[in-house]
């Protein structure tokens, strides 16, 4: 065994191997995979292994596209069978709400070149002869989908890796992960210690036992799951072919072919958790007692729509554990907090999701990024207070029960909160606030205007559209006071400060006290990895806002940089809170509360001034993510509410009020305002996005030189503003939302990545990145999988000019 590698894999599952694999095929070779029992022990041997190309996701669509494509090549390449059945998969719709789905991802495989399309009955009915398609009100095709051989696949990455010189070693308990002095890690096993530059977390069942020998928890919770294989059906073993597996998601099952007869299984509401206190380390190729009585009611639909079902024997009872995260999706990336220590687990769909996943840890390793914006799979969008272990537990049984429910648009799930809240919590709940979560915080969506409304959820225009308009309307024509304490905010200090920030960020610092400036952050590629306002607050001190949700990503950026001697750094996101004062009367309304004047010339935009608000010390910055005239007016946490009080009786007397998230969306998409992990990442370049400008190539900053090779390149696509034609969203009663994709003339030239309605403007509008297009060009936008027409403006359609705000 290697005592030195670049990079040691713990878990001999499909999801380690394909890593070990992946890591080989990028070209590293001193690479070892450690498993504590046999390939396959755990969660991976008794998967039911379906593989399927879409998802609600554009980019995990491609991966799962990508993890498809590559089984048959791979099957060629090691010479081992990976028992890949593609017959085809059969979607149904049951539900107006399940119909657009489908055919959004029907319009998306179209822009991506995948197969995936809608087909009569009658061709339904050719394909899968067994199916009882009464009810059904659309039938999507997916040629590709089918199963693989769960044990045929892990050891053919198992037999690539290998092949290019990776080392394998079964039988192999890791018993201790400690990090050196020099940053690299110490790898302990009892056949010798490994010494390496990365540890990588993919123990599945056991990732929170592994994660815990460095001193780390992860959010994770082993269930029971349960599928079901049955005796020979006359039926099927008549066919010269094999059938398709049948997705109907409404219906709360799946089903394929297995043999000659059929596999269903279930993601039931009466779930069972499974060891909460710690996976047993003697557990291995096991399995739990069979209770079908629990997936019953699931089973009674399956063999309605497939009635040769319910006539068949049961072969043979599969229920195993399989281990989750609190939204289902993976915990993927290198800790932040832990140098050269990557974590990989939660993985659900893990047949379809493989090789892709083992791509993206590839590259992101060797590389120092992925290439594609995989944020919904990212660790750091959990930060440490989602170890809760009853937020864990209430968000797993939610996305177990609720597995095949459709996530929609603007979705907040209730389950597990509130969990973190501020000071002003109870007041605005009292206020009738419907609330969202970002990063573990609670947040006002919308003001109801009185409590217990609850959230509408669908792809049409929902029970908060009208309301969310009279927000931006109340904001536009007098002024509105939007709770913005989720956006994360550091404070810089220190002798060193100015040159750390401008080591950081791409812009330059301001110089003069009081002043602020805008700044992309630049990823490994060049591509914009975030976006922030840095204000100079004192001669060695400067402020720093960014987006909340990705506060503990961006901290990986922050550690690349040594901070100098006597310079603090710190996250100031939970002490102070904050609200955003904006509309035509927002001086009207802060200068009655403060001796200091908010007269243009003395409190110009872009610039600063710590002040007294109704007795209160505050931060204010003249700057509005609205596009509006107004202030963000930052306080101490302990004093939210005092403020929020003044604030409040303020606006009273001018017709001014609450405003939630929700219509801050609709405002800055007025003025075509981009935001973070939407129309800016790292897939997107500086110039893609209009942040060029920002960019001052004439000092050395994080990730420099990547972005001059980006600069030297013409853009693929742009950014751009859409106006959306009236008639077609009041016919369906829909915006867009974000991830609809766009054509012209037939022709897939880019997607939506925010999308809303202009409700003080009177427009349907969207964000879009688009190549081959210009403004005045008519496209189409295909809104719940249906063709919308839009033209693409040339100015945003609210204050052009900036008066306004800089007024």
């Amino acid at each position: 065994m290697r005592t030195e590698a670049q990079a040691v894999v713990i878990g001999g599952g499909v999801i380690g191997c394909s890593i070990l694999y992946h890591l080989t095929k990028l070209g590293w070779r001193d690479v070892v995979l450690l498993e504590r029992d046999e390939l396959t022990s755990g969660s991976t041997w008794h998967a039911a292994a379906n593989i399927h190309g879409l998802h609600d996701s554009a980019n995990i669509s491609r991966l799962q596209h990508y993890t498809m494509t590559l089984y048959k090549a791979l099957e060629e390449e090691t010479g081992q069978s990976c028992g890949v059945f593609q017959p085809g998969s059969l979607y149904l719709a049951q539900t107006e709400n399940r119909v657009h789905q489908l055919k959004l991802q029907a319009a998306k495989a179209r822009l991506y070149g995948m197969n995936f399309h809608e087909i009569s009955r009658d061709e339904a009915e050719r394909l899968h002869p067994l199916v009882d398609f009464d009810g059904i009100r659309s039938i999507m095709w997916e040629p590709d989908g089918g199963n693989v051989d769960p044990s045929g696949v892990t050891n053919a990455y198992a037999v690539g890796a290998r092949q290019r010189g990776a080392e394998i070693h079964r039988f192999t308990p890791v018993t201790g992960t400690e990090q050196r002095p020099d940053g690299r890690w110490t790898v302990r096993t009892p056949k010798g210690d490994i010494t390496t530059e990365w540890v990588i977390n993919a123990a599945g069942l056991w990732g929170r036992e592994v994660a815990a020998l460095a001193g780390l928890e992860m959010p994770l919770q082993p269930t029971e799951h349960q599928y079901f294989v049955t005796e020979t059906i006359a039926e099927i073993a008549a066919l010269d072919r094999r059938l398709p597996s049948v997705a109907d998601r409404d219906g709360e099952y799946y089903m394929r072919q297995e043999g000659k007869g059929l596999l269903i299984g279930a993601y039931e509401r009466d779930m069972r958790f499974w060891a909460e206190n710690g996976t047993p380390l003697d557990f291995a190729h096991d399995l739990f007692p069979d209770d079908l009585e629990r997936i019953e009611e699931n089973l009674l639909r399956a063999m309605a729509r497939v009635p040769v079902a319910a006539q068949a024997g049961v072969k043979r009872v599969i229920n195993g554990p399989m281990i989750w995260s609190p939204d289902s999706n993976v915990l993927l990336g290198p800790v932040p907090e832990r140098a050269g220590y990557f974590m990989c687990g939660g993985i659900i769909p893990g047949f379809s999701q493989s090789a892709g996943m083992g791509l993206m840890v590839a590259q992101w390793i060797i590389e120092g990024e992925m290439h594609y914006d995989m944020f919904p799979w990212d660790l750091a969008r959990f930060g440490l207070w989602a170890n809760n272990r009853a937020f864990v537990k209430a968000r797993v049984r939610d996305v177990y029960s609720h597995r095949f429910a459709i996530h929609f648009p603007n979705e907040e799930r209730a389950a597990g909160r509130p969990l973190r809240r501020r000071p002003v919590y109870e007041v605005q709940k009292a206020m009738g606030a419907v609330f969202g979560m970002t990063y573990g915080w609670e947040h006002p969506l919308w003001f109801a205007g009185k409590p217990g409304v609850v959230d509408g959820n669908g792809f049409t225009r929902q029970n908060w559209w009208a309301p969310v308009g009279d927000e931006c309307r109340m904001l536009r024509e007098r002024a509105g006071i939007i709770d913005i304490s989720n956006f994360a905010k550091y404070r810089c200090s220190g002798p060193g400060a100015e040159d750390w920030l401008n080591a950081v960020f791409a812009n330059r610092m301001p110089r003069a006290v009081g002043r602020s400036c805008l700044t992309p952050l630049i990823g490994k590629r060049g591509g914009v990895a975030g976006d922030f306002t840095v204000t100079r607050v004192g001669e060695q001190d400067f402020w720093v806002i960014g987006s909340g949700m990705a506060e503990r990503y961006h901290q990986r950026f922050f550690n690349q940089v040594p901070l100098p001697e006597g310079t603090v750094f710190t996250s100031l996101t939970d002490s102070i809170c904050g609200f955003n004062v904006a509309g035509p009367m927002a001086r009207q309304l802060l200068q009655g509360l403060t001796g200091t004047s908010l007269a243009n010339d003395d409190f110009p935009f872009m610039r600063s001034q710590r002040i007294e608000v109704a007795g209160i010390e505050a931060l204010a910055l003249r700057v509005s993510f609205t596009g509006d005239l107004g202030w963000e007016v930052h306080c101490r946490s302990e004093d939210q509410a005092a403020l929020y009080r003044a604030l409040l009786a303020a606006g009273e007397a001018l017709g001014a009020g609450p405003v939630g998230s929700r219509a801050l969306m609709s405002l800055r998409i007025e003025k075509g305002y981009g935001s973070w992990s939407r129309e800016y990442s790292p897939e997107y370049w500086p110039q893609e996005v209009g942040l060029e400008r920002l960019c001052k190539m004439d000092k050395p900053f994080l990730n420099r030189d990547a972005l001059a090779d980006t600069l030297a390149r013409a853009p693929r696509e742009r950014l751009v503003l859409l106006h959306l034609d009236e008639a077609d969203t009041a016919t369906s009663n829909a915006d867009a939302t974000g991830g609809e994709p766009v054509f012209k003339d037939g022709r897939g030239i880019g997607k939506v990545t925010s999308g809303g309605y202009g409700h003080s403007v009177g427009m349907s509008l969207a964000l879009a990145h688009v190549k081959d297009a210009a403004p005045g060009d008519e496209v189409e936008v295909m809104v719940l999988g249906t063709p919308h027409r839009a033209r693409i403006l040339d100015r945003p359609p609210f204050d052009p000019e900036g008066r306004r705000l800089r007024g």
